[in-house]
């Protein structure tokens, strides 16, 4: 039993310590006792090895008040969270590592690198069968994207979350993270690329979006829908992933530091150029515009556009509505003669990522627009 913990360490009480905190300390001893006993006997019957990587967010959080939503993310580490679910260990070997402790608002670019670069490593080591990521809600569906492009194994990665803190009455926290732990572990679900287990339907990376501000089920796919469901223990998918032949859409991250700059402009009723001006005179390697219905930009927008393109900024025409395609060629907006790129079936938030992405590999425009076709 030792191999899984250090019993000295943990299990040393200081006398000058209150009998509160001395009581936290026992009660942490049993919860990493609880788990290693349950890794020990899973090792003995050959369970999914499931590794999880903990990046804060409302499934960690803390409140003051069990009957209100204020709460602090990102406040219980990964070993706390498991100590909410100790039955999973007859389903799988589970073990934790903390990468980050972020309420997701906070996410950036270093934590995603951070994260994919040890998703990658983990299964390049043979370290586990599947993956959890554990998220907060707010930018899950960018970070679902982003390491849909960069994780190069077909094993399960399953990103999952909370709407309510840990403290909550009724906390969603734990059933989520169950289901989660169960889809990695199921062999179904090799070959998927990323998955998001969210309030026991199951979405793929590419089209999940964010779609509720508090309800428990928060997520939807507007275009897709969900590709499948896990409930009472089993997972069960609706629909076969579709695999375009000598497409691989996956960006090699492992020697990168940073990403090209992308920035986002949001379309609205008469809108100003100078968030756009701001943008290209700072230099940015890229523009998404966040356009109205197809992508469509007003005039003014329009001839900032062409400024950029002209300065060798990549400009892509995406849309603010929730679900539908941006069109490369219309009577209006033009991409081939504009110089810009149409955004395809991905939102604008997406969309920055692809373009990120591509920018690390090419800045040839019509490659970035297959890009924006086929991933």
């Amino acid at each position: 039993m030792c191999n899984f913990i250090n019993i000295n360490t943990l299990f040393s009480f200081d006398p000058q310590l209150s009998g509160h905190k001395n009581l936290q300390q026992m009660k942490r001893f049993l919860i990493v006792l609880i788990i290693s006993v349950w890794t020990y006997v899973g090792q003995s019957q050959n369970l999914p090895r499931i590794i999880i990587l903990a990046t804060g967010g409302t499934i960690a959080g803390q409140g003051t008040n069990v009957d209100r939503a204020g709460y602090i993310p990102g406040k219980l580490s990964v070993e706390d969270l498991l100590s909410s679910i100790p039955s999973i260990n007859r389903k799988a070997v589970v073990k934790g590592e903390q990468i980050a402790s972020v309420g997701s608002y906070d996410m950036t670019i270093e934590i995603w690198m951070k994260l994919a670069k040890r998703i990658n490593e983990i299964f390049s080591n043979n370290e586990a069968d599947g993956i959890v990521v554990t998220h907060g809600t707010d930018t899950q569906e960018e970070t679902a994207y982003f390491l849909n492009l960069t994780v190069k194994s077909d094993k399960p990665v399953v990103l999952t979350g909370a709407m309510r803190p840990a403290s909550a009455i009724s906390a969603d926290g734990p059933k989520n993270l169950y289901d989660a732990i169960l889809v990695a572990s199921d062999p179904l679900s090799k070959g998927r690329g990323i998955i998001v287990s969210f309030d026991e339907t199951l979405y793929d990376g590419k089209n999940v979006v964010k779609m509720n501000t508090t309800h428990v089920n928060a997520f939807d796919s507007p275009n897709t829908g969900p590709i499948g469901q896990v409930y009472d223990g089993k997972v069960r998918y609706y629909s076969q992933p579709l695999q375009k032949e000598n497409v691989d859409p996956h960006f090699d991250i492992s020697r990168l530091d940073s990403l090209p700059k992308v920035e986002i402009v949001y379309l609205y009723v008469d809108a100003s150029i100078v968030a756009i001006n701001a943008f290209i005179n700072d230099k940015t390697g890229g523009l998404i515009i966040a356009g109205v219905g197809n992508g469509s930009i007003n005039m003014n927008i329009l001839q900032a556009v062409e400024a950029a393109v002209k300065k060798g900024i990549f400009v892509v025409r995406a849309s603010r509505v929730p679900s539908g395609r941006v069109t490369q060629f219309n009577q209006v907006f033009d991409d081939e003669k504009l110089g810009t790129i149409a955004a395809d079936d991905l939102n604008p938030q997406k969309a920055r990522i692809l373009l990120m992405l591509a920018l690390t590999i090419t800045k040839d425009k019509n490659k970035i627009q297959e890009m924006f076709l086929n991933y």
